[in-house]
């Protein structure tokens, strides 16, 4: 029996944290994160996971994450999926039992506790409690099935009425240029975007991951790390990548992402 599962948080350096960890527990399967009340509504509503791991007690004030976020699902689904609290603070777990979560978990999230979390809701599963449909069932079952495939991220870059579409899978890093920022592509070729990269970091989630103040990368087009002098390579291209000291633990979650593939080290 496995479980599907999505991360809400404002902190992208932290929703990847509880990702690497959760990485490590077979019997789940991550279908995406969000970093605002909005976003995480409309992932929960296309992915329908079993279960939400959800920040309540942001840093960012204007993500809106907060238990209420719990009352929003249930305007929307009759049967919602299991809600685990990751947080910093214990203030708010008598009244998150209130709001009927399935967890409470302190940061740094722990693998063992998912894994007890993960025999719970096995248990429940057992005495016939309902339990969210999975996105393979959802397929076999929904004749709108076409509708709900996840379809690849485009990004529509917008100026004087001229709309450029960008297919995200394609962009290999993005360099902040004062309040711009240069979208760089697989094809070598570079747009600009009046959008900050703060903007664009708001938005994105991984394969894309913040490793300077000036830089976000895409995973997928990493092909070294070189930790001596701080620099990232990427595929097929000359172009070096530096990476700064306080965005080292995003580089240590791309390094434990890679090691979770078909991978040999040598």
């Amino acid at each position: 029996m496995s479980f599907t599962y999505i991360i809400i948080d404002d902190s992208q350096e932290s929703a990847l944290q509880t990702k690497a960890t959760a990485d490590g527990i077979s019997g789940l399967e991550f279908l995406g994160m969000a970093f605002t009340l909005e976003e995480g509504l409309n992932l929960v509503l296309e992915k329908k996971p079993h279960l939400i791991f959800l920040e309540i007690v942001p840093s960012d004030k204007k993500s809106n994450l907060s238990l209420s976020f719990i009352s929003e699902l249930h305007r929307f689904l009759s049967i919602s999926p299991e809600v685990i609290i990751t947080t910093t603070k214990k203030d708010w777990a008598f009244e998150a039992i209130d709001y009927g979560v399935f967890d409470y978990y302190l940061k740094p999230v722990q693998g063992i506790k998912i894994v007890k979390s993960i025999h719970k809701l096995k248990k429940k599963a057992c005495s016939g409690v309902p339990i969210q449909n999975t996105h393979a069932e959802q397929k076999k079952n929904s004749p709108l099935v076409t509708s709900l495939t996840p379809k690849p991220l485009i990004i529509c870059i917008k100026s004087y009425g001229d709309y450029r579409y960008i297919n995200a899978d394609t962009i290999c890093y993005f360099k902040a240029d004062n309040n711009s920022t240069d979208i760089h592509l697989q094809s070598g070729e570079m747009i600009t975007a009046f959008k900050t990269l703060k903007h664009f970091e708001s938005i994105l989630t991984f394969p894309f991951i913040r490793i300077h103040n000036s830089y976000i990368v895409n995973r997928k087009f990493i092909s070294r790390i070189q930790m001596g002098n701080s620099l990232c390579f990427i595929k097929n291209n000359t172009t070096k990548l530096p990476f700064s000291k306080s965005y080292k633990t995003n580089i240590d979650l791309i390094i434990s992402d890679f090691s979770k593939e078909n991978y040999v080290e040598i």
